[in-house]
């Protein structure tokens, strides 16, 4: 993964001093490391027997259609509010400074379908465990992938145990 690691741009001092951001656009520019996080997290989830995959907004839409196209199993936008005009499953997670929440359609996975939850980045574990428990409202979650994790931050830790969790790059 260190191919991925180092096509990752690390932006000093943003969004305020002291914190080192993980750019992921620079590693999207390029088609050969794209290409390379795709097939990866494809690889690692083949033989899962994925039905959806759902992509966190905006971000996790990158990476989670072609992930959906390459299994050969459809895509499921989890958003931010007000964002779906249908009948929505909400949750609300803690943010540091706050709340957020997160949305996914009532009849976007039938009950007991399969689904692979990506983001590209793991950092504290609210979003990711907000979407995981969204997931489980109708489906099976069958595993979560991420571009970036940053481990410092222990956000595995909130998230459900004995699901297969991938990360491309650990900070």
């Amino acid at each position: 993964m260190k191919f991925i690691k180092d096509a990752i741009r690390t932006v000093p001092d943003y969004p305020k001093k002291g914190i080192m951001f993980r750019d992921i656009t620079t590693a999207i520019k390029n088609p050969k490391v794209m290409k390379k996080m795709i097939d990866y997290i494809v690889e690692e989830f083949k033989d899962e027997k994925i039905d959806y995959v759902a992509g966190i907004e905006s971000r996790g839409f990158i990476f989670g259609m072609p992930v959906a196209y390459s299994l050969g199993c459809g895509f499921v936008p989890i958003r931010k509010p007000n964002k779906l005009p249908a009948e929505t499953y909400s949750v609300e997670y803690e943010l540091e400074y706050g709340k957020d929440k997160i949305e996914m359609h009532k009849d976007a996975i039938e009950k007991g379908k399969r689904v692979l939850v990506i983001d590209d980045l793991l950092a504290t574990g609210g979003t990711a465990a907000a979407a995981c428990e969204l997931v489980q409202k109708a489906g099976v979650l069958a595993g979560l992938a991420f571009v970036i994790e940053l481990t410092e931050l222990n956000g595995r830790e909130k998230l459900p145990k004995g699901v297969k969790t991938v990360s491309l790059a650990k900070y």
